[in-house]
């Protein structure tokens, strides 16, 4: 998942600056209209709190960055494929949290960013492939129990393999899908 440097999380500090992404979007960002930055103005920046942002970060001053960096994103109508990415890392810090209501919770918002990402295509031009979109969206289902759509995202992976320069992705869709075809045959035997 990701790399912890005793005693820090680096998935805690993925969005140091909460405050700095606020100023980016308003600032920095070419495509941020001015109906846009008045939005977030009025939502974020006048509801800020200031914080102290240099002290060690708990996994619960880590969740609060990322659903900001995730409700900026989306007043700022960011893409789905960056969409996507926070509400995975969200879902990610309740699992070492061991809260599962919330984790599924974000697992599923970041499902729905993937499938719009895919069919929509704002993935074109990012680092995430076709194939890795696929492979997250086949995973992440799979993760939540709908084996029938994990199965329709694999199905997708492998026909994009032909496409697809990550051999790695391809690769571990099919351990997946072995996993996924193992636990339903152990299941079925089961229910004999």
């Amino acid at each position: 998942m990701t790399r912890t440097f005793a005693p820090f999380n680096a998935l805690y500090y993925n969005f140091l600056f909460a405050l700095i992404a606020v100023f980016l979007i308003l600032r920095i960002s070419p495509v941020t209209s001015p109906t846009t930055k008045e939005i977030i103005l009025e939502k974020v920046s006048s509801q800020w709190v200031p914080q102290h942002v240099s002290k060690e970060r708990s996994i619960k001053d880590a969740i609060k960055t990322y659903k900001l960096a995730s409700y900026c994103g989306a007043l700022k109508k960011e893409k789905h494929i960056i969409l996507a990415g926070i509400c995975l890392r969200i879902a990610w810090l309740y699992k070492i949290n061991k809260t599962k209501e919330q984790e599924e919770r974000f697992l599923s918002f970041a499902l729905k960013e993937y499938e719009a990402s895919y069919s929509t295509g704002d993935f074109s031009g990012t680092q995430v492939s076709e194939a890795r979109i696929l492979y997250l969206a086949c995973d992440i289902s799979r993760r939540m129990g709908n084996e029938k759509a994990a199965i329709k995202y694999f199905s997708l992976v492998f026909e994009s393999q032909k496409n697809a320069r990550e051999a790695s992705i391809i690769q571990m869709a099919r351990d997946r899908f072995q996993e996924l075809k193992q636990k339903r045959t152990s299941h079925s035997l089961l229910q004999h």
